[in-house]
């Protein structure tokens, strides 16, 4: 016996229906819809493009076409309506007749005083479907998400972010408009686009459909609008895009590019993921390279991790940047000092071509990245020019004193000794020996 005011229904009594689309297998009617991107992705004139095609019924960027002229609902809290949002929407071809934009609502004080204020959700929700019945709505768009939130509700907590969007589902599916999300990436890193949105996962999880705008990473200018999550139907492919100058309204506007794309959105997250910490990894090299230069070859390595730390350089960043330079840990002396050193010069030719990781030495030294010989000999008290000298051993066999010329070999390990540490030791030798990286 099911519990008093609970809703059952027998399945049996359901009449199925086919799912209704304003566009074609992208954008279902009556249901919730995300767009996922970083700033300046186009992400807003991109929903302007597709809000102008509804309320001028023109054809879908793919060729799908469009259906009867509609109306459209905008909530924008990030772009002007005189100087942005008009400008895109005329460039696009909008019959801005049909274009609403919702900015304020009439709210009471506690002393039943009347004051406008910027919409909120989920607060002002029979407001906006009263609008979009009135005004027969096909397409609303909130941009973004974050900004009409209740001040009540915690975006990243899931409980939270359900109740709205349930609510906020419940009005689409009674009105039968499409009602689009747009959010900022969170920081983040993975290629799972499901993740990365802004806000609790429960917002792409109550969305029937699901996108990511971003940039292609072999064209900059180009944008991609690839799915994330599609529940009623198959994933369709991803479309490209670039924002083009209009002089006439003073603005950017969409131009589509003809059939799909290559491109998934975890394609693209994984190459933003490495482009970023490519760069990240390239900047912390030269930057520890540079200190160790400036200081001599070598540091203590707790001076190198305050100042990277000065610089915002993550410890596993300078730890990976620290790995690809080459840089030897040690430690020495009583009490024990750990330091961190470049090797004295460059691998000589037979192990930067010879070397495991093909075009490097034996350790994955770039050879880019040494001082140069004669100056690092002048350091050690070594003229530049001036022949060898006869070294010392140490308890490893490791060749010591002072520096021999860039072709002479240390007659101990046969490596050459221009990879000989500021303090006398194979660098070559060390990182095989101890796993040089893997001590860092």
């Amino acid at each position: 016996m099911s519990a008093p005011d609970s809703t059952v229904t027998t399945l049996a009594e359901v009449t199925a229906e086919r799912v209704a689309w304003l566009w074609l297998n992208r954008l279902p009617r009556g249901k919730v819809v995300v767009f996922d991107g970083d700033p300046a992705t186009g992400k807003s004139t991109l929903t302007l493009d597709l809000g102008a095609r509804v309320s001028a019924g023109k054809d879908w960027p793919d060729g799908a076409p469009g259906g009867d002229p509609a109306g459209v609902l905008l909530l924008s809290a990030e772009d002007g309506l005189a100087d942005t949002i008009v400008p895109r929407l005329t460039a696009a071809g909008a019959d801005l007749a049909r274009v609403h934009a919702l900015t304020e609502v009439v709210v009471f004080d506690e002393d039943g005083a009347p004051r406008q204020v910027p919409p909120s959700l989920p607060r002002d929700l029979a407001v906006i479907e009263r609008v979009v019945t009135e005004k027969n709505i096909k397409l609303v768009v909130v941009d973004v998400l974050m900004a009409y939130l209740s001040g009540k509700v915690d975006s990243h907590r899931d409980q939270d972010v359900r109740g709205v969007l349930h609510q906020l589902a419940a009005m689409a599916e009674r009105t039968g408009a499409t009602v689009v999300l747009v959010r900022h990436l969170n920081k983040a890193s993975g290629s799972n686009a499901l993740y990365r949105g802004g806000g609790s996962i429960g917002i792409v999880g109550a969305a029937r459909a699901a996108y990511l705008v971003a940039r292609d990473p072999e064209d900059a200018d180009r944008r991609i609008f690839a799915v994330t999550k599609s529940n009623l139907t198959a994933e369709p492919p991803s479309l490209a895009y670039r924002l083009v100058d209009d002089p006439t309204n003073g603005c950017a506007r969409v131009q589509w590019e003809d059939g799909p794309v290559d491109h998934t959105a975890a394609t693209l997250l994984r190459d933003a993921a490495d482009d970023e910490t490519r760069t990240e990894r390239d900047e912390a090299v030269d930057w520890l390279t540079g200190y160790l230069k400036a200081n001599g070859g070598q540091a203590p390595r707790k001076d190198v991790m305050k100042a990277a730390a000065a610089e915002r350089f993550s410890e596993r960043t300078l730890k990976r940047a620290a790995a690809r330079a080459g840089v030897v840990s040690e430690r020495y002396g009583y009490p024990a000092v750990a330091t961190w050193s470049l090797p004295v010069g460059p691998p000589s030719t037979q192990y930067v071509q010879g070397g495991p990781t093909g075009g490097r030495g034996p350790t994955g030294v770039d050879p880019g990245i040494y001082p140069d010989p004669p100056a690092q000999s002048a350091q050690l008290g070594q003229p530049s020019g001036s022949g060898p000298t006869e070294p010392t051993a140490d308890q490893d066999g490791h060749a010591r004193g002072q520096l021999r010329l860039v072709e002479d070999t240390s007659p101990d390990c046969g490596h050459p000794a221009s990879v000989m540490t500021t303090t006398g030791k194979c660098a070559l030798c060390i990182a095989a020996k101890h796993a040089a990286p893997a001590r860092l």
